[in-house]
């Protein structure tokens, strides 16, 4: 798979404009030099995965979302894909066990 560095710092940069966020505030969060962030937004420098995950998290977001570029208006949020990807890092006995949990609160709640 090669990574089209244009794209993911497009994908920052949508994402911190729909938080309505300044560069300056996205830098702080994630703990990296301003000019930094302005290069990774377009595609003059390559984030390392540590600052990629840091920026994912100042804005509140999965990698899947930056780099594959899914809208977080999709009809599945953010919370949805951290659950996905949780769920998919057990293994096939604690995720039956997770659905059966799931089962139990589920009717529990809708009798």
């Amino acid at each position: 798979m090669t990574l089209n560095y244009r794209k993911i710092g497009e994908n920052l940069a949508k994402r911190r404009k729909e938080l309505k966020l300044k560069q300056y505030e996205v830098c702080e969060r994630a703990d990296i030099n301003y000019k930094y962030l302005s290069n990774i937004e377009t595609a003059r420098s390559i984030p390392s995965l540590e600052v990629f995950i840091r920026l994912c998290k100042a804005l509140e977001t999965t990698p899947n979302h930056i780099l594959n570029g899914i809208s977080i208006n999709s009809t599945h949020s953010v919370k949805d894909d951290i659950m996905l990807e949780k769920f998919h890092s057990l293994s096939s006995e604690n995720q039956h066990l997770c659905l059966d949990f799931l089962d139990l609160l589920f009717n529990k709640h809708n009798p």
